[in-house]
């Protein structure tokens, strides 16, 4: 369901001269909607650092077992921003295999992810899923569009899944804008975070880091201290900020992480 203010009348031109950090964690994952441009800096930052497919793959990994915590818990709705391009399974098809009623919002300011958003509303008969164009930066926007579909005033969970590093503190106040949308949101909403951090691969996310911002784009890996802040004020359900593969772990997970570190932290904390 989509309202008349939900995006755009048309999708704005997408710029394939310059890389995108949605396009490139694309490549990633396998996936087939990026540009030359994408898989350049993708392999480049790959060479540069090994462990970036580990990290794009484990992330999705997260985002499910997390994503299905908060449902189990009770939480009916959730609110994704920084969407990237639709992989299988998406946010909402993990949300309502656990509770079919799940309503499901969807926040991008890509381009290429408008033109991807009837894959991203498909949903099943008894709940919703809808999709906004606009910028994390921008939480006036997002909370009053999100709000046509989602009801504020009940436990909404935050999904903001390797976000946070494209957030400069300086500029973008990525804990300020982090608060901000949780003190908009009911208690009991769920704040569903990872980012990546320096402090389990110092140098070669360092020079991943350099590649995304010759490339154009900000690129602000977190020690623990700073990852910790952006829970503050929150509960934090077990085991609390760790290594994004041992949040909760699967036997993929258990795996994967034979296959070495991953630089990202993870957490899952809830509004009191």
């Amino acid at each position: 369901m989509t309202g008349p203010d939900t995006a755009p009348a048309g999708p704005a031109p997408i710029d394939t001269r310059r890389p995108h950090p949605a396009r490139v964690y694309d490549w990633w994952l396998g996936g087939k909607d990026n540009y030359p441009v994408d898989e350049e800096l993708a392999r480049r930052i790959l060479a540069a650092d090994p462990t970036a497919v580990r990290g794009a793959r484990a992330n999705r990994r997260f985002m499910r077992r997390a994503v299905r915590a908060a449902a189990e818990s009770g939480v009916r709705q959730f609110l994704d921003i920084g969407t990237g391009i639709p992989t299988e399974p998406n946010l909402h098809q993990v949300a309502q295999t656990a509770a079919a009623e799940c309503r499901v919002v969807y926040a991008d300011n890509d381009p290429i992810v408008l033109r991807h958003a009837e894959a991203l509303l498909q949903s099943t008969p008894e709940g919703s899923t809808d999709y906004v164009h606009a910028d994390v930066r921008d939480p006036d926007t997002i909370l009053r569009l999100a709000a046509e579909s989602l009801d504020l005033d009940r436990p909404v969970a935050l999904c903001l899944i390797a976000l946070t590093h494209y957030l400069d503190d300086a500029d973008d106040d990525a804990h300020g804008l982090v608060a901000r949308y949780m003190a908009a949101l009911a208690p009991g909403s769920h704040l569903i975070l990872s980012q990546v951090t320096q402090d389990l691969n110092p140098e070669g996310v360092a020079r991943a880091a350099d590649l995304f911002r010759s490339g154009g784009t900000p690129f602000h890996p977190r020690p623990l201290p700073e990852f910790y802040r952006f829970f503050t004020g929150l509960d934090l359900l077990g085991p609390g900020v760790i290594p994004v593969s041992g949040w909760r772990p699967e036997p993929e997970d258990v795996a994967a992480q034979a296959e070495g570190v991953v630089p990202v932290y993870a957490g899952v904390a809830r509004k009191p």
